[in-house]
C-alpha cells in the first residue's frame, strides 16, 4: 500500500473561520493549523508567480515531516508555451522547487493544461523526454481529445500520472499511468465512502495525491480531513 495524502488547493481562506480554522486564529498561523490536519496541499501560487526561496522555506518550516506540497507549473509553460520549446521556463521553475525538494517536502509537480489545447502527442512527448527523473509530474487534460492510448502510453514511457480529475462537465478516464495517482476531486456532491473506498483501491499502486476544490466554506477541507480518518481507520 502506498501513502495517501489529501488536502484541498490552498489554504489561506479567512472563509473558513470558524469551522475549520478557530475564530481568533492569526492569518500567519493558518498554514501550521492546516498541516495539523490534513498532509499535503496543492498550490496554486506558482501558477503566476515564481516563488522566493524564502517563501518555500518558510512554508517547509511551518509543516511537519510528512506533509507533502502538490505545486502547480506555472502558465508560461503551460498555457503560453503550450508545452512547445518550454525547456528554459521549465527549467526556472523545477529549480525554484528546490527549497521544497531539499527538506523532503515536495509531492507532485501538476501540469494542468487549458481547456481549449487539443491533443498533440509529439508534443506531449518531447515535454515529457525533457524533465528530470526526480520530478514527479501529473497532468490534467482538460480537452477530451487526450484521452487515448497513445496519451497513456507516453505517460506510462515517462513515468508520469494522468490526473484523474472530475467537475460537474468533464471526468477523466480512470487510467493509471505512473507509481503514483493524483485525483482532483471537483463535483458539487460525494460520497463519504466512495471516495474511501476509491482511494484505497488506488494505493495498492503505490502513493495517492487527493485534492477537494476549495471553496468560501471549508467543505473540501473537512472532506479531505473524514478521508484521512476514514484511511486511517480501516
Amino acid at each position: 500500500m502506498g501513502d495517501i495524502y489529501a488536502g484541498t488547493s490552498g489554504w489561506a481562506y479567512a472563509s473558513w473561520r470558524p469551522e475549520f480554522y478557530p475564530a481568533k486564529l492569526n492569518a500567519g498561523k493558518f498554514l501550521q493549523h492546516y498541516a495539523g490536519r490534513l498532509n499535503s496541499v496543492e498550490v496554486n501560487y506558482t501558477f503566476r508567480r515564481i516563488a522566493s526561496e524564502e517563501l518555500l522555506l518558510r512554508w517547509a518550516e511551518a509543516t511537519p515531516a510528512d506533509f507533502r506540497f502538490a505545486v502547480k507549473a506555472h502558465q508560461r509553460i503551460t498555457h503560453i508555451k503550450r508545452l512547445r520549446d518550454a525547456a528554459e521556463p521549465t527549467e526556472q521553475f523545477l529549480t525554484s522547487l528546490e527549497p521544497l525538494r531539499r527538506t523532503g517536502k515536495l509531492g507532485p509537480v501538476l501540469f494542468q493544461l487549458p481547456g481549449n489545447f487539443k491533443c498533440d502527442v509529439e508534443r506531449l512527448r518531447e515535454f515529457l523526454a525533457g524533465l528530470p527523473s526526480w520530478v514527479r509530474a501529473a497532468f490534467e487534460f482538460r480537452h477530451e481529445s487526450w484521452f487515448s492510448d497513445e496519451v497513456y502510453a507516453a505517460l506510462r514511457k515517462a513515468g508520469a500520472a494522468l490526473c484523474l480529475a472530475e467537475d460537474d462537465e468533464l471526468t477523466t478516464p480512470e487510467v493509471v499511468t505512473a507509481v503514483f495517482c493524483y485525483l482532483r476531486l471537483r463535483k458539487k456532491r460525494y460520497s463519504a465512502k466512495a471516495v474511501a473506498d476509491r482511494v484505497g483501491r488506488l494505493a495498492r499502486s503505490g502513493d495517492v495525491f487527493v485534492y477537494f476544490k476549495h471553496e468560501e466554506t471549508p467543505e473540501g477541507a473537512l472532506r479531505a480531513e473524514a478521508l484521512l480518518r476514514a484511511i486511517r481507520t480501516k
